[in-house]
């Protein structure tokens, strides 16, 4: 990756939805489909969750390629990335009226949270 934290950029693709992820949400769109960031969304990241968009900026494409768990978001459509460093971190990630997919927040949730929304059958984890 070329980007790095802080970086200003226009748009820049960070990543893509994989077969895996397609398959366990049931997503009608094709494999490869690119995931942005823009400057409007790194803004959002850093004026809503500064901690969080420094510390794991640099692992989108971490978060993307290899998450723990997903699940799409009922109230917004979004799709939730979740992956455990040494805290979970969740990447909402969202069309816009172009149609293209972005990085929308990032931001950490607590285990017992996850815990729960695993239980319920909220998030969907990964299987490769």
């Amino acid at each position: 990756m070329t980007w790095k934290a802080g970086a200003y950029i226009m748009t820049e693709k960070i990543g893509e939805f994989t077969p895996e992820v397609i398959k366990t949400l049931g997503l009608d769109i094709p494999v490869g489909t690119g995931i942005y960031v823009g400057a409007t969304n790194i803004a959002h990241m850093v004026s809503e969750h500064e901690y969080e968009y420094y510390r794991y900026f640099n692992k989108i494409p971490l978060i993307l390629s290899n998450p723990d768990y997903v699940r799409v978001k009922k109230d917004d459509g979004s799709i939730e990335y979740i992956k455990h460093f040494s805290r979970y971190v969740k990447l909402a990630v969202r069309i816009a009226g172009d149609g293209e997919y972005y990085a929308r927040s990032i931001y950490r949730v607590r285990e017992n949270v996850i815990k729960r929304m695993v239980k319920n059958n909220d998030l969907k984890p990964l299987t490769k």
